[in-house]
């Protein structure tokens, strides 16, 4: 076990330059637009450490890493899709759409931005009631990914390291706001990436270099075998893909390689970092800065968690997911193990930084739903009685109430995080980027660049998107039937379906559904043809 004086002199120091950026980003903050938004003037090299600090998390490194390690190195196929649609396409082809648009419609929040395009107020209260809906698993998962390593390595009671985590982000983001989550990103970024740099040279020099580590990866295949049981669920080893339409194939593709691979698109979280932008060209400038960064740290962290097996098992005679008993204590467990404690005090770092940027931006994200979107929101709306309209000066109402909803968020986070089941921290990840893509994902694309939207193929959209995505996660695939555990309590069995529906994602049902109610909501819409262009187009 790492000597305690070690970390916590390590981490003194690192959450006083944390709250040191947070102090300078609250000394900026002075209204509602800089919390929300950090004034649309931010450095590319901030933006793009922070989208990528925001994008890699603990669920990356350590859940991530874990699937890679009891599944393979197939998964690096999702490290192609997190370059290419999480950078190139969200940037190049939504982000400069959505900076634009924002801009011109005054928009501060995701919810905020697709109400506005399509003149719904109804778009906007129910996106935000998703995002608090769906969010907590993904900020829960983040969560225990963080605290799971400070009870590996300091023997540290789970739900206090929890709690501690929780405080430390709540501060930074209630007083500072977006400018101070985006300062944090950056200097935490920069953390992670020293951090894996220095674990996958470790990692490879341990077991011989590249071609002797990756080698004997590929014979633990045949000595001393793939397992039984994933065998039976069709996986040929650690360097190769699972068989074709087989239960892990499904699992692989469906749901850790597309399901976070698309779902990155329509995360809030993601998109109201393009809204930071002051213009085009620091958006480009902020693309090789994020690519490079997501790269680097998936790439490391899914290569090594596969490697993982190869150590254990010339140490211990085991495989990771044997020694471990948990895919989410497979990294925590390898790096205690294998590293230096000056490299497993850095890598505990790491792990914050990884937790704390993501974390602090989801809660942004939470706060910004609960305070502008539903209260603040509400509270100007003919829906709710005269005498609780009590948000008429937007940008008071914003930094207070938001303010007030992290503290919230908090709380709810952490009652999901204690309620999570073992092996959840993937699962979680893609629940809630499935989620997105299912019901956010259609309504925003169209909103971006249609000429003229339709509002009522919009809230088609969403509300088929959202009940198909929770149907058939509740009550057909068995991974999120156990989470949500439904199903069980009211028929008697995990899932209503049959193989092999019941290995298939909810977003390969739910996502074409939503398109197919978007299509529709347009054909029939009467409004939408005597409607003028939308400033998306001018």
């Amino acid at each position: 076990m790492v000597d305690a004086a070690y970390f916590w002199a390590a981490t003194i120091v690192f959450v006083g330059i944390t709250m040191y950026l947070s102090y300078l980003g609250y000394k900026k903050t002075k209204d509602g637009d800089y919390y929300l938004l950090a004034g649309r003037n931010v450095n590319p090299i901030v933006l793009g450490l922070s989208y990528g600090a925001t994008f890699i998390s603990t669920a990356a490194i350590v859940g991530f890493g874990g699937v890679a390690a009891t599944f393979g190195m197939g998964i690096i196929w999702l490290v192609v899709l997190n370059v290419g649609i999480g950078v190139l396409l969200a940037f190049i082809i939504f982000g400069h759409r959505v900076r634009k648009i924002g801009q011109q419609l005054s928009a501060v929040t995701f919810p905020d931005l697709m109400g506005k395009i399509y003149k719904s107020p109804f778009l906007r209260y129910s996106m935000a009631i998703v995002i608090l809906v769906g969010m907590p698993l993904y900020s829960a998962a983040v969560l225990i990914g963080g605290a799971r390593f400070v009870e590996t390595t300091l023997d540290v009671n789970f739900d206090y390291a929890l709690i501690a985590l929780c405080l430390i982000v709540a501060l930074y983001v209630a007083f500072g706001g977006m400018l101070a989550v985006m300062y944090a990103d950056a200097f935490q970024a920069l953390v992670m990436i020293i951090g894996m740099t220095a674990i996958l040279f470790i990692t490879y020099g341990l077991l011989g270099g590249v071609g002797d580590a990756n080698s004997s990866l590929t014979n633990l295949a045949t000595d001393p075998g793939v397992p039984s049981s994933l065998a039976a669920q069709g996986m040929t080893g650690w360097t190769s893909f699972p068989e074709l339409l087989s239960q892990n194939w499904y699992f692989m593709v469906t749901t850790i390689i597309m399901g976070v691979g698309i779902g990155v698109l329509a995360q809030p979280q993601l998109v109201v970092r393009f809204m930071c932008a002051k213009d085009s060209k620091r958006l480009n400038r902020a693309i090789p800065i994020g690519g490079i960064f997501i790269l680097l740290t998936t790439g490391v962290a899914y290569t090594v968690g596969a490697l993982s097996n190869v150590y254990f098992w010339e140490e211990e005679g085991q495989l990771s997911r044997q020694i471990a008993g948990n895919t989410d204590a497979i990294m925590p467990l390898y790096i205690n193990s294998s590293m230096p404690d000056l490299v497993i005090v850095f890598f505990m770092l790491t792990l914050l930084a990884a937790a704390m940027s993501t974390l602090s931006s989801l809660m942004h994200a939470l706060a910004s739903a609960a305070g502008t979107d539903l209260y603040c929101g509400l509270s100007k709306s003919k829906l709710m009685p005269t005498k609780y309209r009590s948000c008429d000066d937007k940008q008071t109402c914003s930094l207070r109430v938001n303010q007030i909803a992290v503290a919230a968020m908090i709380v709810v986070t952490l009652v999901v995080a204690f309620y999570m089941p073992n092996d959840i921290i993937a699962v979680a990840t893609s629940m809630f980027m499935g989620l997105c893509a299912s019901a956010l994902l259609p309504l925003f694309a169209a909103g971006i660049f249609m000429k003229r939207p339709s509002a009522l193929g919009a809230k088609l959209s969403l509300v088929v998107g959202t009940a198909a995505w929770f149907l058939w996660g509740m009550f057909v695939y068995t991974k999120y039937s156990v989470v949500f555990n439904v199903c069980e309590p009211l028929f008697g069995k995990i899932t209503l379906g049959q193989e092999p529906w019941i290995w298939i994602d909810p977003l390969f049902i739910a996502m074409p559904l939503a398109i197919i109610a978007l299509v529709i909501g347009i054909l029939i819409d009467p409004a939408r043809k005597k409607a003028p262009e939308t400033t998306a187009t001018t």
